[in-house]
């Protein structure tokens, strides 16, 4: 049997491809320079950071001081220095070749074969710690890396003479709940009080794990999102059977199954095998993806600009795909080799049924192959989605959701075959179901750009120009849609046989409504130019925070994004604090302040009867004072942004490290007056909280 629908067939792009080349190119990581550092004492009081590197042979590292318009330079860069500091700047040693370079417009210094950078510093304290990093470019003739860092790390006692000793350190604190050095903050976004010597109190930042569960659980945290993306995974599923390159196959394959066995009852347990093994098939894609990148990685991808960046131009080419500018195939000899297997395995004879099962795998596998053009882009589009969710199982469960929804049709028909002579033939609706789904792809390939403009502020995709794109994208969809129907084309109807003609009615009815659907929406955003909470849209949407110009005085936003200023401003105004761990590319979190902080009660309380701080556990501004180290669960961690700090203080003070939570506090103490709290839209729920928190506070 030949599932195949083309003699021959194009390479192309295809997700599993992408996540394979990206492991290829991981495990083929270019290491052309191999860097070691000591440190040296010279006497004095004075010592040496030396960083020597061996050179592989084609490459070459740049020197210091090669100006602004030039390659990558060496420099060291220090994150803490104490007892100790800095003399001149960083020093190159050894041969350098000096050569004019046409492309650059100047002379470039560089290191071949061997390199050598010197930092001299000099002691001021009987002990010292010194942390940094040499950052350095290094080029051959076809290619360059990226900027790259050696660490640097040492403590210890230095040589410094008796007369020259400062004062002895005071004892340390204990890092897993020492409170961090608080950022500034934007003087356009909070009004900040005057430092207080309580902002530093070390039980502000203690844990309250205890105390929160003897007020209860709270509400479930992660238990209804898993559903949603099974959801989402067999909505996909469905909008794949009904492209050009799986409706069509339906009838085929059925009509194998029931022709090659004469036994009814065997042809319907093979359809079966033949859904279950569509199944099995596409989980494994989404169980590959969960051990490529594990659950911290999947975390990570949420807020990683690269990650976004990289999947928004990715559902780009999808889009484009189903736009028709091409068409994403797989080598043709893949699913030919495939389909040949599958051919041998299912001759008669007598074999086991190990290979009976095999040869119905490999023809399911040989359906995941041929049906790509029109299946992968869906495909990677929920592995994208669900990827950004941070949870370790979902990009299995919405494959599970998706093959569902694919291999129902095979088993639904090959228990009832007398029902395909009723399905709709293939035609030119299967181009209108592409074109939407490209439309879809744009839009929210807009969402994951705008959580990398978010993460690292740059302010390209603010909240009225989000809005704006979408409207002009969906209006488009709109407009597609009512051409699309023939409904208003009488000479078309009666060009066409009835049957067709029917056919035809039935399917501009669908697009008639679809297209009035999508101009619907379009209108809809249009007050969120103003300000309007478009709580259809809160989930996607930049939030209102972002909104340069804004009518709506019916929003919730918080005064404070800092801790312990927040703290400070509740104590002097004698009122409790709500923490609000939120992230930028949270979306439950912006659900939460369109459908939930917009009621009048809700928003009351929040706004006059409590202090709203907001710590966005994924903004990527690097904290002000460099690095910090902590201990935590007995490791040592660095904290280097702004979101690293508040994510600690999350799961240290509270043991639960998902977005959002909703934490009530009595700013003296720093302990809990109410159950934490998670997602969960129940506006009267939500208001008992907020009530039980004002009755145990006292001021």
């Amino acid at each position: 049997m030949t599932l195949s629908t083309s003699s021959t067939m194009r390479r192309s792009l295809l997700l599993t491809v992408f996540l394979c080349l990206a492991l290829a190119l991981k495990a083929q990581m270019a290491d052309p320079v191999h860097f070691r550092s000591e440190l040296k004492l010279s006497g004095d009081n004075e010592a040496e950071i030396v960083f020597t590197a061996s050179i592989d042979p084609g490459w070459h590292v740049y020197s210091t001081d090669l100006g602004q318009e030039g390659p990558i330079e060496a420099s060291f860069t220090v994150d803490r220095l104490e007892g100790a500091q800095l003399v001149g700047k960083l020093k190159p040693r050894g041969q350098l070749t000096e050569k004019y370079d046409d492309m650059f417009g100047m002379t470039l210094k560089y290191f071949e074969t061997k390199a050598a950078f010197v930092q001299r510093l000099r002691f001021t304290q009987p002990h010292y710690v010194i942390e940094g990093y040499l950052e350095y470019g290094a080029c051959n003739d076809q290619m360059c890396l990226p900027p790259t860092q050696v660490e640097f790390r040492q403590e210890g006692d230095a040589p410094v003479k008796e007369k020259e000793e400062a004062a002895p350190l005071p004892p340390p604190v204990a890092m897993d709940t020492m409170p961090l050095q608080a950022p500034p903050v934007a003087a356009d976004t909070l009004v900040a009080p005057e430092p207080s010597p309580v902002a530093t109190d070390s039980a502000l930042w203690a844990p309250v794990v205890d105390q929160l569960k003897a007020y209860g659980e709270g509400t479930p945290i992660g238990d209804s999102s898993l559903w949603i993306i099974f959801l989402s995974g067999l909505l996909g599923g469905l909008l794949a059977v009904l492209t050009p390159c799986v409706w069509p196959i339906i009838p085929m394959t059925v009509s194998f199954f029931l022709k090659r066995n004469k036994e009814r009852r065997k042809a319907i347990s093979e359809a079966l095998l033949y859904g279950f093994s569509i199944v099995v098939i596409y989980v494994l894609l989404g169980l590959f993806v969960t051990l490529i990148w594990g659950a911290n990685k999947l975390n990570e991808l949420s807020t990683n600009a690269l990650f976004n960046i990289f999947f928004a131009l990715l559902l780009v080419v999808f889009a484009a795909s189903f736009f028709g500018a091409f068409e994403l195939r797989l080598p043709s000899s893949w699913s030919n080799k495939v389909d040949q297997k599958a051919d041998s395995l299912s001759r008669p004879g007598s074999h086991s049924f190990i290979k009976s099962y095999l040869s119905i795998f490999l023809m399911a596998f040989t359906l995941a192959l041929v049906s790509f053009s029109c299946t992968g882009p869906i495909v990677g589009f929920l592995l994208v989605a669900v990827s950004t969710q941070g949870q370790i199982v979902a990009p299995v469960v919405g494959m599970l959701g998706f093959a569902l929804a694919l291999a129902v049709p095979f088993t639904f028909f090959a228990l009832f075959p007398s029902l395909m002579k009723q399905i709709p033939r293939s035609g030119g609706w299967m181009n209108t179901v592409k074109v939407v789904l490209g439309f879809i792809e744009l839009a929210f390939a807009l969402k994951f750009l705008s959580v990398a403009d978010l993460a690292y502020g740059w302010h390209l995709l603010d909240r009225e120009v989000f809005l704006s794109i979408w409207i002009v994208l969906f209006g488009l969809l709109g407009i597609y849609l009512l051409r699309a129907t023939p409904l208003f084309s009488k000479a078309a109807d009666d060009e066409m046989p009835e049957e067709a003609s029917l056919m035809s009615r039935t399917g501009g009815i669908v697009c008639l409504f679809l297209g009035m659907s999508s101009l619907a929406f379009t209108v809809y955003m249009v007050p969120g130019l103003w300000g309007a909470p478009l709580k259809a849209v809160s989930a996607f949407a930049p939030p209102m925070s972002t909104q340069d110009f804004n009518l709506y005085q019916g929003s919730v936003e918080a005064r404070f994004t800092d801790y312990d200023q927040g703290l400070a401003a509740a104590r002097a105004e004698g009122k409790p604090a709500m923490i609000d761990f939120t992230g930028f590319g949270c979306v439950n979190c912006r659900k939460m302040e369109a459908a939930v902080w917009t009621d009048p009660q809700i928003q009351q309380m929040l706004n006059n009867d409590y202090v709203l701080i907001s710590l966005y556990v994924d903004d990527k501004t690097p904290l002000p004072g460099g690095p910090v180290e902590v201990t935590e669960n007995g490791q040592t961690r660095r904290l280097r942004t702004v979101g690293d700090r508040w994510s600690y203080l999350q799961r240290t003070k509270t043991g639960q490290n998902t977005q959002p939570a909703y934490l009530l506090l009595d700013p003296a103490t720093g302990l809990p007056l109410a159950a934490l709290r998670s997602y969960d839209e129940d506006i009267s729920a939500y208001a008992d909280f907020l009530h039980e928190g004002l009755k145990r506070f006292k001021p």
